[in-house]
């Protein structure tokens, strides 16, 4: 499998990138610091994608129903040399099904996960998957 995405800025500018039918504009400048994605808010957002696609692929696999799930993901920055060195992830699963195995979703997340097992090459990744009781 191949990825293929464009991306562009131009001086003083804040960039894009489009991929498929998205665009996605990004912080290049210290004007939009506050105001758009920064590249290592875009890689943790790319995180999320992965672990929250894994949820729903699994949800079929694993035989179990929920209604939503949400991902908090926070990251530590070392200045040098400057990256990621820990990310930490609470994955919320909102169910009634009894069949949800929190465990064996988690393990499958890790094990499956194209950005996650990518992520966790170059850092820590810690990670906590709760089932909360859906109040329909």
């Amino acid at each position: 499998m191949k990825y293929s995405i464009k991306a562009n800025s131009s001086s003083k500018n804040n960039g894009s990138t489009s991929i498929k039918q998205s665009e996605i504009i990004f912080g290049t400048t210290p004007e939009s610091a506050d105001t758009l994605a920064n590249p290592a808010e875009l890689f943790l957002g790319s995180l999320s994608a992965c672990i929250l696609k894994n949820v729903e692929r699994f949800s079929d696999l694993l035989n179990f129903e929920y209604s939503h799930a949400e991902i908090t993901i926070n990251a530590v920055r070392l200045e040098k040399p400057p990256r990621i060195d820990e990310i930490n992830y609470e994955l919320k699963i909102y169910s009634q099904d009894k069949k949800l195995n929190t465990k064996l979703l988690k393990k499958n997340i890790e094990k499956f996960g194209t950005i996650f097992n990518t992520a966790k090459s170059a850092c820590s990744i810690i990670g906590e998957v709760k089932k909360i009781s859906d109040t329909k």
